[in-house]
């Protein structure tokens, strides 16, 4: 009888054993390398599913510019150096310009929009719409500096409400640069307190606590899973009503429209839908999604990391004010083209850019045909990663690539330079739309703030901690920041 259990416990795993041969992943080849992927699991049990960046850099560190790892059987190629990034993204944009459409992430925007779509003349279409719509509302020109401005006077306010005390900054920096991005998309922005914007941004919260945990890891590597009613399906419902949402605010502007005279990006877009187009009411549910989540979430999270570091940099933050009240001597609030007579400031901005590191792995690429990359062959369909992390302290790069140093974007004359290598935005035809936004918004921010208000570390608030919270942008850790007006603020009001 014993006998019998040992051959039945022998054959059984016998079975697994050989079924595992069977559905064994086969590297593909002159293929990069990297850890052996499982049946099944490919290379999910090889990381931290809560936060996996520091295995990426492990086997950066082991397997050099280039390594592979598995999401179930679905191969993914990590870029770990500026160099062949460079090469993958510009050099041979056309062959790496594809989105993988097979993610959550995907699922959740239905393949649809301008950031995840793939590469196509639908892409291209909506990707030069939003160009030319950007432009037309004056990005990099006055009338979206009077916006950026105005929606600062109201982030000023609130601060002058809390001088002398400490206030908590996250909720603030993200409804600043969502009223921002709202005022491009729907021409209106929406008090702190409006209970639409509070709802919207709190969606956008649950979804981003879901796609930055193990449950979506565990979607993109086990699809069989996704049939099951697990906490992944909350998304789902989350992106159900934030889309309901977004179609109520274009039935709003529908109503109210006057055809050929456009008031923001919403009527521009209904101008341009037509029958023979690719432009579609699904299509813009998602566009506004795509446009308002890439313009709040890296801004906010840029602008907590900012005031962190500077909070926690006294010296640098005293060295940026004097440089700031020097050249707004006279003038009644910063321009954007005061940043050229700022070069410290902008080297501050650009520093805080690099140690934020805001989008860990940028938006994931796939190849679109078959192709080659420093040596190695890439079959058309492969997930192609930048993983910047590497690239944003990679030596060589950067005169101090492990500190915060705003000497890495100054030469010798103290004038500002931006080395090559930093790319938060990426790079190539899919860099991100918003770029020009996020850096008027990121100086006129700062440039503001420090010139009316000193920022310290709160006494009671122990040591700080810049570890960031993982996720598709990492954030800094919630934390409290000290508030006073600078003297002569103090005297302008005693007057």
């Amino acid at each position: 009888m014993i006998c019998g259990n040992h051959d039945t416990f022998f054959f059984v795993w016998t079975c697994i054993f050989f079924g595992f041969l069977l559905i064994r992943i086969q590297r593909p080849k002159n293929f990069p390398p990297g850890p052996p992927p499982l049946p099944l699991f490919g290379n999910l049990l090889h990381v931290n599913m809560a936060n996996p960046l520091k295995n990426f850099e492990r086997f950066a560190e082991q397997y050099g510019k280039m390594f592979s790892l598995y999401t179930g059987s679905r191969p993914a190629i990590f870029l770990n150096s500026f160099e062949v990034i460079k090469e993958a993204l510009v050099t041979k944009a056309q062959d790496f310009s594809g989105r993988p459409q097979d993610f959550m992430i995907n699922h959740l925007s239905e393949n649809k929009g301008v950031v995840l779509a793939d590469y196509g003349p639908c892409w291209k279409d909506h990707r030069r719409f939003a160009l030319m719509t950007l432009r037309n509302f004056g990005l990099g020109k006055q009338s979206m500096e009077e916006r950026i401005l105005e929606e600062i006077s109201h982030l000023v306010a609130d601060l002058d409400k809390n001088a002398g005390g400490t206030v908590n900054p996250q909720n603030m920096f993200h409804n600043a640069a969502s009223n921002v991005i709202g005022l491009v998309l729907f021409g209106s922005r929406f008090d702190y307190n409006n209970k639409f914007l509070q709802q919207y941004i709190k969606i956008i919260a649950e979804i981003s606590k879901i796609i930055n945990g193990p449950w979506n890891m565990i979607y993109d590597t086990l699809p069989l899973l996704r049939i099951l009613p697990l906490p992944f399906k909350k998304a789902f419902d989350h992106a159900k009503k934030l889309k309901n949402m977004n179609l109520c605010l274009i039935n709003e502007h529908k109503s109210t429209r006057v055809p050929g005279e456009p008031r923001e990006l919403i009527d521009c877009y209904l101008d341009e839908k037509n029958d023979g187009s690719t432009f579609s009411e699904d299509q813009l549910i998602i566009y506004i999604l795509d446009l308002h989540f890439a313009g709040t979430d890296t801004t906010s999270n840029t602008l907590l990391t900012a005031f962190l570091y500077l909070m926690t940099h006294p010296e640098i933050q005293a060295k940026c004010q004097k440089e700031i009240d020097e050249v707004l001597e006279g003038k009644d609030h910063a321009s954007y083209e005061d940043r050229h007579n700022m070069p410290y400031t902008l080297a501050v901005i650009h520093e805080v850019q690099r140690v934020a590191n805001t989008v860990p792995l940028g938006v994931f690429h796939c190849t679109t045909k078959d192709t080659t990359l420093m040596g190695y062959s890439i079959p058309k369909g492969t997930v192609i990663i930048t993983n910047l992390t590497t690239i944003l302290k990679e030596e060589g790069q950067w005169k101090f690539p492990h500190e915060f140093n705003p000497a890495n974007f100054l030469n010798e004359q103290l004038q500002f330079e931006k080395p090559e290598a930093l790319i938060p935005f990426s790079t190539g035809p899919r860099e991100c739309l918003g770029e020009g936004l996020a850096r008027m918004e990121l100086f006129l921010v700062i440039a503001t703030l420090l010139r009316r208000f000193q920022f310290a570390w709160p006494d009671d608030a122990g040591d700080p901690d810049y570890t960031p919270v993982y996720g598709v942008t990492l954030t800094p850790k919630p934390y409290r920041m000290h508030i006073r007006r600078r003297e002569k603020f103090v005297d302008d009001e005693r007057t």
